[in-house]
């Protein structure tokens, strides 16, 4: 099980709204805590600066993290991320435990390709409506796909593709699935534009006109 992203952090014993306010503005650190294992949860801080930087990399979300807490190295994932509503500040994250042999659950990022030669754009001047962004998977640790791969080269006007559309990595099963065909939810559908759907009425409305005109 390899890590791509190392951060480090240290442990924390004031707990509460106000420890908190105080850790973020006054030592520019982000409260957290890791859970989940045979350990119990663990209240750390993090050095906001670092976090922010290791957020600009969309892999960080769905990559095996080494967190390093006061000199102790553990495996996690990102769990959560609290963020400001206005301002540019995290404020709290979640980080659960992981190991090589057991089963986890999680979010993958969504790469939709393709789309500036989709079928249904191209040819049919459809619109491109993304119904998901991101999917709810279970896999092994060593298994952690940085995305899920979506071609919609093929995809025609008016077809949607469904969670059961998607390739999967190996060894990558999709949550929703697992409970059942009924939740085979939509991931992106190829709409029909405004401008053809009003030529198509227009067409239409002039047919019937003209029939009605010979039947006269």
């Amino acid at each position: 099980m390899s890590t791509d992203f190392t951060l480090h952090a240290k442990g924390r014993e004031d707990t509460g709204k106000g420890a908190s306010r105080r850790l973020r503005r006054l030592a520019a650190e982000i409260p957290a805590i890791v859970y989940g294992g045979k350990k119990d949860p663990a209240q750390i801080k993090l050095n906001h600066k670092d976090v922010v930087k290791a957020l600009e990399n969309e892999a960080f979300y769905s990559h095996i993290i080494a967190l390093d807490v006061d000199g102790s190295s553990e495996d996690v994932i990102l769990k959560d991320v609290q963020r400001h509503p206005a301002k540019p500040v995290i404020l709290h994250m979640d980080f659960l435990r992981v190991n090589k042999t057991t089963q986890l659950q999680t979010k993958a990022p969504i790469h939709f390709i393709n789309e500036d030669i989709c079928a249904g754009v191209k040819v049919g001047g459809g619109i491109i409506a993304h119904t998901m962004t991101e999917l709810d998977i279970t896999c092994l640790p060593q298994d952690l796909p940085e995305y899920i791969e979506v071609d919609m080269s093929a995809v025609e006007v008016g077809q949607t593709l469904h969670i059961s559309d998607l390739v999967l990595p190996k060894g990558v099963e999709s949550v929703a699935l697992s409970h059942g065909a009924d939740h085979d939810l939509p991931v992106v559908t190829v709409n029909k534009s405004k401008a053809a759907s009003a030529d198509d009425e227009g067409t239409e409305a002039a047919s019937s006109e003209d029939g009605a005109a010979s039947e006269e």
